[in-house]
């Protein structure tokens, strides 16, 4: 496994989603379009990427 993941906000997570998908954006810190994190690897955030992996895009560092 990778050290971070790169994840990228690439559709917009407040249109015609779920206010739980909403959240999880926010709290892994994606807040706009072309927003780009670093969060740490682990099982927590990977959860949280797959809840949300159809408005994102993640890359492994």
């Amino acid at each position: 496994m990778a050290n971070t993941l790169k994840i990228k906000l690439v559709r917009s997570a407040v249109t015609q989603v779920k206010g739980d998908q909403t959240r999880t954006a926010r709290a892994l810190g994606l807040r706009r379009i072309g927003d780009v994190v670093e969060q740490p690897d682990n099982p927590s955030i990977r959860g949280m990427v797959f809840k949300i992996k159809h408005l994102v895009e993640v890359e492994e560092n």
